[in-house]
């Protein structure tokens, strides 16, 4: 397989003007990009998580998750927007470019960053440690984490109230 079939492209950032708490993940799954939004894949923590902490149902559409979002003034990206990868794991990701997060600093006042697993936070780390906004390492929602502890997001979560 040569390096074109393996690049593969994310998905551009979900915010606006309101948004005040960013979550940026890594890289979108396999499952992910087959629906083309966030956290497609039904194993994953994340939906649950963050709509049950606001006591919501898990939208069933990416128009009901976007909705979501919107209401609840949360921006969503992730931190590498191309690359090369075969599969979802972090740990095959090549080559990776970036996000320009100030394409959503720009527009909203973003008082919070929640980066969603370790390699999210690495490369935020890499770009952007001295960026003027509290930032923290949450436990990965994915499936393949163990160790994912719901509480430390809801206490992340309850501090925007």
């Amino acid at each position: 397989m040569d390096t074109n079939e393996r690049k593969k492209t994310a998905f551009g950032p979900v915010f606006d003007e309101r948004s005040r708490l960013l979550i940026l993940g890594s890289f979108p799954s396999v499952k992910s990009r087959e629906i083309r939004f966030y956290y497609g894949n039904r194993q994953n923590r994340f939906w649950k998580t963050v709509c049950g902490f606001f006591g919501e149902e898990v939208p069933e559409t990416t128009e009901g998750k976007r909705a979501f979002l919107s209401h609840r003034n949360i921006a969503l990206w992730d931190m590498v927007t191309e690359c090369e990868i075969d599969g979802s794991a972090d740990a095959d990701i090549r080559n990776a470019v970036l996000a320009d997060l100030d394409v959503v600093l720009r527009v909203s006042p973003i008082e919070k960053i929640l980066l969603n697993g370790t390699l999210s936070y690495k490369l935020f780390l890499s770009r952007y440690e001295n960026l003027p906004v509290p930032y923290f390492k949450m436990p990965s929602t994915s499936p393949a984490n163990p160790r994912f502890d719901k509480t430390v997001w809801e206490e992340q979560l309850r501090d925007l109230l």
